[in-house]
């Protein structure tokens, strides 16, 4: 492996964890109604789990209500029992040949314990993070003893630190625009 290699190993796994850490907040609800929120529900699908995004289409019907379309309307009952199932908070109401999901506001309560779920995922991200960067220490490692220079291995050591700090700044930048959203009525 070479020093590029590494570095580019060490920059995919750190996107790969602030990916994951977008996906993970998307499902928080702010107050505002979004699709998202409904992305983690599984459906049962003729005796399958299904995403809900594979057997209806999910829209938005105004500023605080959700709209989910089945596209078999048989599916209407088991779609309203899932997203009550799912532990969001919401309750679906079934108009028969589709579900509406108002959004709730939040309570200060509320918003707050949804600000410590965010810092929750955020030290998931950062573990991630700073993962990547021992993997990459000890790749160098491992290329210092087939040969490869100390002071090479130092810069590049310096490199992979310096990405892991930009990335540390790009994850508190996604984190703190998510709790002011979330604390904004």
């Amino acid at each position: 492996m070479d020093k590029n290699t590494c570095l580019k190993a060490a920059e995919e796994a750190m996107e790969k964890g602030l990916a994951h850490l977008d996906v993970a907040l998307q499902s928080f609800r702010t107050g505002k109604a979004s699709p998202a929120i409904l992305a983690q529900v599984k459906v049962d699908y003729y005796g399958n789990m299904s995403s809900l995004n594979n057997i209806a289409n999910v829209s938005i019907l105004d500023a605080h209500t959700l709209q989910v379309q089945p596209w078999e309307k048989n599916m209407v009952g088991a779609i309203a029992k899932a997203i009550q199932e799912a532990n969001l908070g919401l309750q679906p109401i079934n108009s028969g040949d589709s579900v509406k999901v108002p959004i709730p506001t939040l309570t200060e309560e509320r918003r707050k314990e949804l600000v410590k779920q965010v810092k929750a995922e955020a030290e998931k991200a950062k573990t991630v993070l700073r993962n990547a960067r021992r993997d990459a220490n000890e790749q160098i490692k491992k290329m210092q003893k087939d040969g490869f220079p100390e002071d090479e291995a130092k810069a590049l050591e310096a490199d992979i630190q310096k990405l892991l700090d930009k990335y540390t700044k790009q994850l508190e930048a996604t984190i703190e625009a998510k709790e002011k959203d979330i604390m904004t009525v």
